[in-house]
């Protein structure tokens, strides 16, 4: 795929990795629909964008509910004309271990809000977008992309019960749309990143970054724009399909 003018639509696009594929992808002629929960970082990132030349609108969505990716979808369809891209990028954290123990008491649990949250967004909301995606992209008959953002702790990661449950099962929709999709002409991949230095990273004690640095092979942890550029490479292949690319400098959880 030739990225010049075609219509990318990236969910959790207001910030952090969503924003930085979006600004990765404006030299190469892009147009985006950028959709997230929060109205004003997603006109903070439409002007971004506009500023760099590259058209750019702003859909604020729940992606977790249906009805409003229905609205979203139809919208990005009726102000662009099309749809060639979807980038399955949103999602959130909720962080914990199944059982906490202690003196050998359980103190605490999971509690199951804390897994539906993160399993609403994480995977329902890829489930949803990428389904509503899928269906126009066919009524509109050019094909198109689908990526969905994983994470190396697909894997299996302490504390993350709910996060790798969801990130595991990103990526296993992924492989299952390209079979399903790819005689409408519809790829589907999934981007794996290990530790990238997005906010939530930057936020961080500096002790703590590079004691998660030294765990990785290459010794340090990602920049935003290369996964950017992973993207990039997933949508100017055309013979790249089913597959999930790890970019994690080499670690493994």
């Amino acid at each position: 795929m030739n990225l010049q003018d075609k219509v990318i639509a990236i969910t959790g696009g207001a910030q952090g990795l969503g924003l930085s594929m979006a600004l990765g992808l404006a030299a190469k002629g892009a147009k985006f629909a950028l959709l997230d929960v929060n109205a004003d970082r997603l006109a903070q990132a439409v002007s971004q964008l506009e500023s760099l030349g590259s058209e750019a609108r702003a859909y604020p969505t729940n992606v977790a509910d249906e009805a409003s990716v229905e609205a979203t979808f139809d919208q990005i369809v009726a102000d662009f004309g099309a749809l060639d891209g979807l980038i399955n990028n949103a999602g959130i954290l909720r962080d914990g271990m199944l059982l906490k123990v202690k003196d050998g008491e359980i103190v605490k649990k999971m509690s199951l809000a804390g897994w539906q949250a993160v399993i609403d967004v994480n995977l329902t909301g890829v489930f949803l977008c990428g389904r509503e995606a899928a269906e126009r992209m066919i009524k509109l008959g050019n094909g198109g992309v689908i990526i969905n953002i994983s994470s190396v702790s697909r894997a299996g990661n302490i504390g993350q019960t709910n996060y790798s449950a969801a990130k595991a099962g990103v990526a296993a929709m992924a492989v299952t749309w390209a079979k399903e999709l790819a005689r409408f002409g519809i790829r589907a991949m999934a981007i794996a990143p290990g530790f990238i230095g997005t906010e939530m990273i930057a936020s961080m004690k500096p002790e703590a970054v590079a004691k998660m640095s030294a765990q990785i092979p290459l010794g340090r942890v990602g920049e935003p724009d290369e996964i950017a550029s992973t993207a990039a490479f997933i949508f100017e292949n055309d013979y790249l399909t089913g597959r999930v690319i790890e970019t994690d400098g080499g670690i493994r959880i």
